[in-house]
């Protein structure tokens, strides 16, 4: 049994949800200008990574809510719940929270970070809030 936790009711069993597919795929700006081929690839293409993968989730038996998640791929544990709109507060290759300014703590979970893993976290953000709410 997988045990989700849901941010606004807590906690609760997988028969409670309903998976929603791949979290912060944009929408395209441009809908019509696209081929045939270009839309199937939209509707029908997903990243199949294996380890951390961001993930919607709707709590479909509880408060109807949508929410994102990081799940392990691997071991099926949800290691984030985060609202839809957020842009993803993990670093889906390196397992490690991205520091953003509403999260001043999250230095000190994350660890110690270079310049350059700065540069890729603030880079990361900058990609996650163009792809929100999808």
């Amino acid at each position: 049994m997988l045990l989700i936790e849901c941010p606004n009711c807590g906690p609760r069993d997988e028969t409670e949800f309903h998976y929603g597919g791949q979290a912060h795929v944009p929408y395209p700006e441009d809908p019509y200008a696209l081929t045939d081929k270009e839309w199937a690839e939209y509707l029908f293409y997903r990243d199949n990574t294996r380890g951390l993968y961001a993930e919607r989730w709707s709590h479909s038996l509880g408060c109807r809510k949508w929410f994102n998640a990081v799940r392990d791929t691997v071991t099926y544990e949800i290691t984030t719940v985060y609202p839809m709109g957020q842009p993803c507060p993990v670093d889906l290759r390196t397992g490690e929270r991205i520091r953003t300014d509403a999260d001043p703590d999250a230095e000190a979970t994350a660890g110690s970070a270079d310049s350059a893993g700065s540069a890729s976290a603030q880079s990361a953000d900058t990609t996650s809030e163009s792809e929100v709410g999808r």
